[in-house]
């Protein structure tokens, strides 16, 4: 058996030395369940608060976010997906995952293909779609893909993750709806997203897990919360609520490895 800890944050906005050592203390709390891997929200270390995030990015090596996260994995020998953070490279801002390993190491990163720019999402504004190729880690336990929040409404991305030998998908994620949606919207939007994340691993024979934000973002936006981790028979088997916290998952990669060979879904179109 392996062990995930899906950690779902209500970041404070702009205030990235808080939201990392809030972070680590949840991973430090788990560290006694000797997790394989952490999954950390896209702008987790931010919030969504387009002035820090776009005047004050990280570098194309993931400046402090990773550099403290890399020093966390080591010190609770655990691998940690980073969440997301907005990366400058060059003249170009891109939303961008890393993964470190047990040692700290860098090992990968991976940017945001689909950019969120509808209903009144501004995302490509201010970033530039990735152009890196989808990215699956080799880590001492599994080999985990790496997809961002609004790519899981693009299913041909996990057909490549999947091709590529992914067995765990990750998708940091800020979920976000408008807080003037009704009471049976607001349970609407719950359900797509939860729907969603089932579909991703029933058709990818994969464990995916959802890492979101949650709880209120601004005067007008909150996020769905609900961080997931779902087996590749489209069985929930963690779901989080609304508020900041975190779920430590054990999951049996041989059904993943099973089912591989006897559903071959990579190699079938």
């Amino acid at each position: 058996m392996s062990g995930i800890l899906n950690i779902q944050i209500n970041p404070v906005l702009g205030d990235k030395q808080k939201n990392l050592e809030t972070a680590r203390e949840y991973i430090k709390k788990y560290s006694v369940q000797n997790p394989d891997l952490v999954v950390l929200p896209e702008f987790f270390s931010t919030g969504v608060d387009h002035d820090t995030m776009i005047n004050k990015p990280e570098d194309e090596n993931g400046g402090i976010v990773v550099e403290y996260l890399s020093k966390a994995a080591k010190e609770f020998n655990t691998n940690i997906v980073c969440g997301s953070v907005i990366e400058k490279d060059g003249g170009n801002l891109y939303n961008t995952s890393f993964v470190v390993d047990r040692a700290g190491k860098v090992i990968g990163k991976y940017r945001k293909l689909h950019l969120f720019q509808f209903f009144g999402g501004n995302e490509n504004s201010y970033t530039t779609p990735g152009n890196l190729p989808p990215l699956v880690v080799e880590l001492d336990f599994a080999r985990v893909g790496v997809s961002i929040c609004f790519d899981i409404k693009y299913p041909m991305l996990y057909k490549t993750l999947i091709r590529m030998g992914a067995e765990i998908i990750v998708s940091p994620s800020a979920w976000i709806k408008l807080k003037s949606l009704s009471a049976k919207e607001k349970e609407n939007a719950a359900l797509c997203w939860k729907s969603l994340n089932i579909a991703r691993a029933s058709e990818s024979l994969v464990y995916f897990v959802t890492s979101n934000l949650a709880g209120n973002i601004n005067s007008s936006l909150y996020s769905v919360g609900n961080s997931m981790i779902t087996n590749p028979l489209g069985v929930v088997e963690s779901m989080q609520g609304n508020e900041e916290s975190a779920d430590f998952k054990e999951i049996d990669l041989k059904l993943v490895r099973e089912l591989k060979h006897s559903v071959p879904v990579a190699f079938i179109d």
